[in-house]
């Protein structure tokens, strides 16, 4: 098979991410490398609250279904992620599962991280799942459903 220079110009930037990144990022090896990449992106996109790239990565018709039982639209979820005295520290992705067909994607795993929201630390464990949709020839998220898993259950 005969990658084209975008091909690897995509794998080389997905592996510079990667080794930059650490565990705050998934393993997205294997994968598509622009649905690798967007997910990269996302990931980091969550961990550095960056509003614009949150803006890029999630389709506009993107619900979130929260630990809490609510649903957030994409709005909602982009305000929390952005509030001003939240800060995550640590984030680590463990248990990943991925699965891929033409034009759409599930990728989740275990998320553990630390932070301080509004001046009081937090410590989470949760599974996540996101659903990811290419659209007009660009991946994003349409869908995630996250289960608060810390209260001493293990997944």
């Amino acid at each position: 098979m005969r990658l084209s220079r975008w091909s690897w110009m995509m794998c080389a930037l997905l592996i510079a991410v990667q080794a930059r990144a650490g565990q705050e990022v998934g393993d997205y090896r294997g994968l598509p490398a622009d649905l690798a990449a967007a997910a990269t992106a996302y990931d980091l996109a969550q961990i550095r609250s960056d509003r614009s790239e949150l803006e890029r990565l999630l389709a506009d018709d993107y619900t979130l279904a929260g630990s809490d039982g609510k649903n957030e639209t994409k709005a909602q979820d982009i305000a929390d992620s952005v509030a001003p005295g939240r800060k995550t520290t640590y984030v680590a992705i463990s248990k990943q599962v991925r699965k891929v067909w033409p034009n759409g994607a599930v990728l989740g795993g275990i998320v553990d991280a630390k932070g301080v929201d509004h001046g009081r630390p937090f410590v989470m464990r949760a599974r996540f799942v996101d659903v990811w949709a290419e659209r007009n020839g660009r991946w994003q998220v349409i869908f995630t459903q996250i289960h608060d898993v810390s209260a001493g259950r293990t997944p």
